[in-house]
């Protein structure tokens, strides 16, 4: 059958930038997702196991179980609770809910190569605000991208790829000045990694302010990536439109057992995630060391704002069978991983030539 149609498709879809997701090279230590280097704990295997034996069957369309353990574990009512699939599908649902074509969503950039994405394929107008020269999200400037068509804002710390974070301060103060028809959405897919105490926990503003969303994955601290899984805890008006939009049983039954069964055992994922945070110092001092500027970093990865030599970069580490993310003339995010592959990887770092 031919694959020339005269069926007609959206014409702005040939502008939709592409997300482009970390390679798999097999024999290369992959560093380019960031994903967390352990498998999901053996409870967490066994839950999975048990709940193959019933997938005949359709899973809890609304995942009311996980909303229901989500809202224990964090004091939050079940209502302000909607669970997708990964919350990057939680991102795309917050577009299509609050959004009408041609209304505006702001987000830093460069940022969570998703927020451009799902803002067009939802018919809004994505406004990109640029970085400070310290890789950290601009408040102010993102306070002065506001107007009168803008519905939301993500806010992403730590920020995805450069692990800056914004602190208490200058969270409450920007928080202060949205005004309060503009919902503010605090991504926080990497929360479990943040050690600077200056960073609040983004679900004590999503209890008490009327603006402000949360969303956490279980793909990255809770070792799901693969079965794609999060979650967002938001206003209930929100919570109810993010259940509206949804697509239908797209949170798996065996994500649903897995996510359980992880909150089950998140002081063992949190001891590892310590060991994770224990590596990204050592990673963090030796590029230091070896003369890199490296944004302090609260994330499970590294930034290297390479710039033009990014993708040079990369085919180095490759040369060194490892596998980093670059971001042609930005810089190449590195993913922290055993320490063994984090050693492979600074001795690629050491040898390039800058």
């Amino acid at each position: 059958m031919s694959g020339v149609s005269a069926v007609p498709t959206r014409a702005d879809l040939v502008s939709l930038p592409a997300y482009v997701p970390g390679r798999t090279i097999p024999g290369a230590i992959k560093l380019a997702s960031n994903e967390v280097p352990g498998g999901p704990l053996p409870s967490v295997v066994k839950a999975i196991t048990e709940a193959a034996s019933s997938v005949n069957r359709y899973p809890d369309t609304g995942a009311q179980a996980v909303v229901e353990r989500i809202a224990r574990e964090f004091d939050v009512s079940p209502t302000q609770v909607a669970v997708g699939c990964g919350s990057v599908s939680l991102c795309q649902q917050l577009v299509q809910s609050l959004c009408a074509p041609g209304d505006e969503v702001i987000f830093a950039w460069r940022s969570f190569e998703a927020y451009p994405i799902v803002t067009q394929v939802a018919n809004a107008t994505g406004v990109r605000v640029p970085l400070t020269a310290g890789h950290e999200l601009d408040l102010d400037a993102m306070l002065a991208a506001i107007t009168p068509k803008t519905r939301l804002i993500f806010v992403c710390t730590p920020n995805n790829p450069t692990g800056t974070v914004i602190r208490r301060a200058a969270l409450e103060r920007f928080l202060d000045a949205v005004p309060e028809g503009v919902l503010v959405v605090l991504d926080e897919a990497y929360w479990e990694f943040v050690t600077d105490p200056d960073v609040t926990d983004g679900l004590e503003y999503a209890r008490t302010r009327p603006n402000v969303a949360v969303l956490r994955t279980f793909s990255k601290a809770y070792g799901l990536a693969g079965l794609r899984v999060g979650y967002a805890v938001a206003p209930e008006a929100v919570a109810v439109a993010l259940r509206k939009v949804c697509v239908a049983f797209s949170v798996n039954a065996l994500a649903q057992a897995a996510a359980i069964a992880s909150l089950d055992a998140r002081d063992e994922l949190m001891a590892r995630c310590k060991e994770i945070v224990a590596e990204r110092t050592r990673v963090y001092d030796a590029l230091v060391e070896a003369g890199y500027e490296v944004p302090e970093t609260n994330a499970n990865f590294v930034w290297l704002p390479l710039g033009d030599k990014a993708t040079a970069f990369s085919e180095h580490a490759l040369d060194h069978k490892v596998v980093v993310r670059p971001f042609a003339g930005d810089g190449v995010r590195v993913t922290i991983g055993h320490p063994e592959e984090n050693d492979v990887f600074l001795t690629a770092a050491r040898s390039f030539a800058r």
